[in-house]
């Protein structure tokens, strides 16, 4: 066990201010529950009688002295040094005026005692015979998230969260703006979802639809609306970050992607290629790529918290795609898996108040039927997927398994459900060449000759 210092952080006056307040006025027990708890005092006997005073709390009875002293013999506690310990405070509380600044100086300071005892954990972790820097950095990480995320209450002010509703649409119309949620860079989408709101949102489709083509055109219109402080977390599972940069320069660019894979660009092409690197590195690390292919739900949000950290609060999280994604611990089956996965990206949503977007693979048999378009029944391995989702996605093309199609170059984005809103079918432009999604009125569907 580790020894604290004489310079660890902690205030008696302030402790005792806080205890003796509680006991000279019990209706200050809701300023402090909630806020404080005993680990919060430094001293053993005050940790002790705020441990007393809470359980009399919660059997709806008045703590005072008395009333103090009766539970501590009960509990084996009542010392004649402690008893009188508990009459010293209350003799010097004169009043109940400054309990809260007194309860934020309690708090702040076992705030900087824990972060001491975090970095004596990370000398302890990283100093064992079996320690792995990974493992070690992802428990310092969580720990270090987990204080910093603790909020002094969980309760909603609900006329709070409505004057933000109101603000919000105020400043819809005032500005004349008809996209409440993040833009998702196709303006039909838009109409139909509103855009991307905190949620899970599950895009899915069969190999070779196209899916991380449209996430990637998710990507790029989000970093175009987002504030810049904000960061985009793009984590791909399935591809090597040198192939999302391939793709990226294609998308941005517009670009042949086969011309640009061999580098049989023209001059043009080559003008093409310099705007959108010129424009990607102007991104900075506005777009976190992360590549790893050994992922499970712990390890993400861990990820997630530390990028949040380094590069800034994200406003969108993609990850490509889930069912490469495994359980943090095994399960009987992997229906089971899937719905650990969906769950907890459903978590690191409401965490980090943000969007994310899961792709996600069908089930084959919807190429055994006619009609081909998917539906909520062909997601594969779990119905939790269905339950979980706030907004799943279908990618359609037609091209793609009828030659002689009407419908060349055009994608439908199928809504299979929508929490928020209406379900429903959206069409947009596919340019193969460039694996590019667009609007049908704005795309340029000469394939890219660069």
């Amino acid at each position: 066990m580790t020894t604290l210092s004489t310079s660890t952080p902690y205030s008696f006056e302030a402790e005792h201010a806080v205890l003796g307040g509680l006991i000279l006025d019990n209706q200050t027990w809701d300023l402090i529950a909630g806020v404080l708890t005993e680990s919060d005092f430094f001293q053993f006997n005050n940790r002790q009688l705020f441990k007393l005073i809470r359980e009399l709390s919660e059997r709806s009875e008045p703590f005072d002295v008395i009333t103090i002293s009766e539970l501590a013999m009960q509990r084996e506690m009542g010392s004649q040094e402690f008893l009188a310990y508990v009459g010293e405070i209350c003799l010097n509380t004169p009043s109940t005026a400054n309990i809260e600044a007194y309860r934020d100086i309690v708090r702040e300071r076992s705030q900087l005692r824990r972060l001491i005892k975090i970095g004596h954990d990370c000398t302890r972790l990283a100093s064992s015979k079996e320690a792995v820097s990974e493992d070690v950095r992802e428990e310092i990480e969580r720990e270090l998230f987990t204080l910093s995320s603790e909020s002094a209450s969980n309760f909603t002010d609900l006329r709070a969260v409505m004057l933000e509703v109101i603000d919000e649409v105020d400043f819809a119309v005032q500005n004349n703006i008809s996209l409440l949620g993040l833009d998702t860079g196709l303006i039909d989408l838009n109409n139909l979802t509103g855009g991307w709101f905190t949620g899970l949102n599950i895009l899915a489709a069969r190999p070779s639809m196209g899916k991380t083509g449209l996430c990637l055109r998710f990507i790029q219109a989000a970093l175009d609306t987002l504030p810049k402080e904000q960061t985009v977390q793009f984590y791909s599972l399935e591809m090597p970050s040198k192939q999302i940069a391939y793709r990226l320069a294609a998308l941005i660019g517009k670009l042949n992607m086969q011309k640009l894979r061999s580098g049989k660009l023209d001059d043009e092409g080559w003008a093409k290629l310099a705007a959108a690197v010129a424009k990607i590195n102007e991104l900075r690390d506005r777009l976190v790529i992360d590549d790893d292919s050994h992922m499970n739900p712990s390890k993400l949000r861990s990820k997630a918290r530390r990028a949040a950290r380094q590069f800034g609060k994200p406003g969108l999280i993609v990850v490509d795609y889930l069912q490469l994604m495994h359980s943090s611990q095994k399960r009987e089956n992997r229906n089971l898996e899937v719905a650990e996965i969906s769950g907890g990206l459903k978590a690191l949503s409401k965490e980090m108040d943000c969007p994310v977007i899961a792709l996600s693979q069908l089930n084959r048999s919807v190429e055994n039927r006619p009609n081909k378009r998917p539906n909520n029944s062909d997601l594969r391995d779990s119905g939790s997927l269905e339950q979980d989702a706030d907004l799943i996605m279908f990618i359609y093309r037609d091209e793609y398994y009828n030659e002689d199609s009407d419908e060349k170059g055009i994608a439908e984005i199928i809504l299979g459900k929508n929490r928020n809103g209406p379900t429903g079918v959206v069409r947009a432009a596919f340019i193969p060449d460039q694996i590019r999604f667009d609007n049908l009125n704005y795309a340029n569907m000469e394939g890219g000759r660069g």
